[in-house]
């Protein structure tokens, strides 16, 4: 499975962009005001569901990962049986070209001088 490289940018930079902040938490460059969420009690309700919700969006996610990599089948699907056959199938062609080349290269043999000549029919 690929990921999409602008997907991959954008996580990089919210990562970074989290990591900034709580750097400038820890020095005390930038606060936030936790006691006045605390003290709105809307606020403080918006904030519990809105990380209950990205919590339950992202074990779900999870989940839903983990059991198909435990219950995929652990060979190959039918299209990449099927070219790993013709995979074979041309390497078998491949071999069967170059012994058909090697032969119309090689000298015709001398004929054997103890050996009678045959005549045609």
């Amino acid at each position: 499975m690929k990921v999409a490289r602008g997907v991959t940018i954008v996580w990089v930079i919210v990562i970074v962009g989290l990591l900034l902040l709580e750097v400038a938490e820890l020095t005390h460059f930038f606060t936030l005001p936790v006691e006045a969420a605390l003290a709105d009690p809307l606020t403080f309700i918006f904030s519990l569901v809105f990380t209950s919700i990205v919590s339950i969006v992202g074990a779900i996610f999870i989940g839903i990962y983990i059991s198909q990599r435990l219950l995929s089948q652990s060979g190959f699907t039918p299209f990449e049986e099927e070219m790993l056959r013709m995979r074979a199938d041309l390497r078998e062609v491949r071999a069967a070209v170059l012994e058909m080349q090697r032969a119309q290269r090689r000298p015709p043999t001398p004929p054997d001088p103890t050996r009678p000549p045959t005549e045609p029919p």
